[in-house]
């Protein structure tokens, strides 16, 4: 039976361990600016509810579906959708939905990495007092010089491939499981001091009235933003929560599990907002979306107000150890497979892809100096075209994969592995697995499960698709 599997690669040796473990491959880069950014824009707590009902009715369903297979089936994502369908009288050929969620897995990883650098960057500069007076001339000119940097890049980029590789190597316990118990713990202390020492700068009731002001109005415009974050936030589509639900122990609750990793979410989101927003307001700025507000906007906030240096360079590592906590719930689904398939070592399987993504990776460092003029996918006067040299309009590299990964392979992966959990495991097998404690819960989640939740991807989908 696939429910007496047991993983060659380890077991958590708790379930808070995979509450750690999930919460840090949903807490990333994105959590620290974007979440806050769009609660402020599109309604404030009306926009937290709405993002809340979505979490319920699309985030949370599927990430159950993901640890649920996880667990039933004890191996890489990738093998466990093999194995479940052949047991289950279906094509093998599901698998396949999985090595798309690896290989957008990895190739998320190649360009988080190079964006993950900058933070390790900004650590440095941080504590070399950098930023201390500096204006909105100078820290626009100082993010330019970095990314015009390809061999700046390259060093941050390697030294964080490096850190993943090496976590990954070590295995489920004494790599994953070991940092995991130091970097979440670190993370949540850093953000708890970032929060407290907002209280002080005059003007947290004001990035609080940012957060969370009830404004009705705004929340249809933001409906769709809500989804399409609720669906991306949980780290979903991709094999990672798949992977460590194979890690789960038996006798834990996968529903109140699940549960916890989306509070814990929401919670570092909103407690991000609470602890910038009123930093930002302090030195006078408005506040901002992407990567403008977390290299830009803040740096001059934290080199304009008291103490602003040593609470700037906790900043940092905590963007540093957010980003580290996602990128290896992204290197693991890789490794699993290719160490179930070809028996090498851990250390030799993790070298290899790290080594595969670092290549891969190097092409975005290039698409903000050198190849900054390629562009794909352009569509102008003369026609569409695939690839220009010198082109306006058209993506980069690093917009290309970008939009691949996060546009595409992502709410497909996510679609997939909803359908085959509700659709081709059976029924009796979800229900046994999840064992939810109180058995009337069973038909709402499995309603969500096959149709809510597929639908919401398949809008998500199409919307980002032709956005």
């Amino acid at each position: 039976m696939a429910n007496e599997r047991t993983s060659i690669h380890g077991i958590w040796t708790s379930r808070w361990v995979f509450i750690l473990a999930a919460t840090g491959s949903a807490v990333g880069l994105g959590n620290i600016w974007k979440f806050p950014y769009m609660a402020g824009v599109y309604g404030g707590g009306a926009f937290v509810l709405v993002y809340l009902l979505c979490i319920a009715l699309v985030g949370l369903p599927i990430m159950l579906a993901e640890t649920v297979l996880g667990r039933r089936g004890r191996q890489s994502p990738v093998n466990t959708l093999r194995s479940l369908a052949v047991q289950a009288g279906a094509s093998a050929r599901w698998s396949w939905a999985a090595i798309m969620g690896m290989v957008a897995a990895l190739l998320i990883l190649s360009f988080y990495s190079v964006v993950a650098g900058w933070s390790l960057d900004y650590i440095i500069g941080m504590g070399r007092g950098e930023f201390v007076g500096i204006d909105g001339d100078s820290a626009g000119a100082r993010f330019g010089s970095l990314t015009a940097d390809p061999w700046r890049l390259t060093l941050w980029h390697s030294l964080f491939m490096l850190v993943t590789g090496v976590i990954i190597a070590r295995g489920v316990v004494a790599g994953l499981e070991k940092s995991l118990r130091i970097m979440m713990p670190m993370l949540f202390v850093l953000l708890i001091i970032l929060l407290g020492y907002s209280m002080t700068t005059g003007h947290f009731m004001q990035g609080l009235t940012f957060l969370f002001h009830f404004d009705l109005a705004e929340v249809p415009d933001g409906i769709l933003a809500a989804m399409g974050h609720a669906f991306f936030t949980l780290s979903v589509g991709v094999g990672s929560i798949m992977v460590f639900g194979s890690y789960m122990p038996k006798n834990s609750s996968i529903g109140g599990t699940v549960m916890t990793v989306a509070l814990l979410d929401t919670v570092v989101a909103l407690t991000a907002g609470m602890a910038l927003f009123p930093i930002v307001f302090a030195a006078g700025l408005e506040p901002s979306a992407g990567p403008g507000l977390m290299f830009v906007t803040l740096p001059i906030a934290f080199g304009n107000i008291a103490m602003g240096q040593v609470f700037g360079l906790m900043f940092f590592v905590l963007v540093a150890v957010a980003a580290w906590s996602s990128a290896i719930s992204m290197l693991e689904p890789a490794v699993a497979y290719w160490v179930e398939r070809t028996g090498r070592t851990r250390t030799q399987i993790t070298a290899l892809i790290a080594l595969i993504c670092w290549v891969v990776g190097l092409g975005t460092v290039l698409s903000f100096n050198v190849l900054a003029d390629a562009r794909f996918f352009v569509s102008d006067d003369s026609g569409w075209r695939l690839f220009v040299w010198g082109a306006d309009g058209g993506k980069t590299l690093f917009e290309s994969i970008d939009y691949l990964t996060s546009r595409i392979m992502l709410p497909l992966g996510g679609l997939l592995f909803a359908l085959f959990a509700g659709w081709v495991i059976g029924r009796d097998v979800f229900r046994a697995e999840l064992a939810l404690r109180h058995p009337r819960l069973f038909p709402v989640v499995y309603w969500l499960l096959r149709y809510v939740a597929p639908t919401g991807v398949l809008i998500v989908f199409v919307t980002e698709l032709f956005k």
